[in-house]
């Protein structure tokens, strides 16, 4: 959270943020803790000795993690020739890292099981709101050209806002009057959320990620999504993709679409993720039908 002026001010501020993270943390059930197979994936992919071999003895323990995987491998969004029929050929073809966020992605949708958030909102409105985040994300990066590693601009995407399931089990009662009073237009959600449980789902995002062991890169997008220019030069691209495609799919009120509704698609950021406006306009129009392969494939 950004503060200016008072520096006593910004103290108190910061350290009021402090506590209400780690109560959220300290009281929190079955969200505080990935699956046990997720976390010992990262683990195997971020150390430098692991093998191919390593990562599929891991996912091969979990049947329904391996057709998940294979089902995501198998969808339109990779375009591979032929059907392939082994976690070991997946990860041959598409990489250690590939697999490893396929992996998570696959895992993290158990997370978003549940009832309202408020009047008007469900869990499962923040899922349908990620998954269009995610699938946004992958084709805004594609679109500028990006490298590689879509797969990763996806899971950022999808994980963005994972600090809101941090808020929502830890301040129910907070988060919702968060939303009726952003949907009476009395304030942004960040603004709110700092205001009314004193921290943004930014903060607790980060929190939870760094308490999953989440890669540096996926943590500080998500801890930043809403203010990628404050990121290091190399994360910012990164970051701008993610803005650009929440920004997107508030305004198309895919899902749970308050926390970038009112903002706008400035020069800066479209020249931050190197991409046109008339590429986002093409983007925004094949975004239904991606979305709708990503809800078969990884919704649980």
């Amino acid at each position: 959270m950004l503060i200016t002026g008072d520096p006593g001010m910004a103290v108190e501020a910061e350290t009021r943020e402090k506590a209400v993270v780690a109560k959220a943390l300290a009281s929190i059930g079955e969200i505080a803790t990935l699956p046990e197979v997720t976390v010992k994936i990262i683990e195997i992919v971020e150390d430098s000795r692991s093998t191919i071999k390593d990562l599929h003895e891991v996912i091969k323990r979990d049947p329904a993690l391996s057709t998940k995987v294979l089902r995501v491998v198998n969808s339109a969004f990779y375009g591979l020739p032929g059907q392939i029929a082994s976690v070991d050929r997946a990860i041959i073809l598409l990489g250690l890292s590939a697999v490893k966020n396929i992996a998570i992605a696959a895992s993290i949708s158990r997370l978003f099981r549940g009832g309202q958030i408020s009047a008007h909102f469900t869990a499962m409105d923040l899922w349908r709101h990620s998954l269009g985040v995610g699938v946004a994300s992958r084709a805004i990066a594609k679109a500028a050209g990006v490298v590689g590693a879509l797969d990763e601009v996806m899971l950022a995407g999808l994980i963005h806002d994972l600090g809101l399931l941090l808020e929502r089990q830890a301040f129910a009662d907070e988060l919702a009057q968060v939303i009726d009073r952003c949907e009476a237009g009395e304030g942004d959600v960040l603004s709110l959320e700092t205001e009314i449980i004193g921290a943004d789902h930014q903060v607790f995002g980060d929190a939870l990620t760094t308490k999953w062991r989440f890669p540096r890169n996926l943590r500080a997008v998500i801890g930043f999504h809403h203010c990628p220019d404050r990121l290091s030069p190399e994360l910012q691209q990164l970051g701008a993709i993610i803005r650009t495609a929440d920004i997107l799919c508030c305004k198309d009120k895919i899902g749970f679409h308050l926390t970038a509704h009112s903002q706008e698609f400035t020069e800066e950021l479209l020249e931050t993720v190197d991409i046109t406006v008339e590429q986002l306009t093409e983007i925004r129009d094949g975004l239904e039908d991606g979305l709708s392969e990503a809800e078969a494939t990884l919704t649980i």
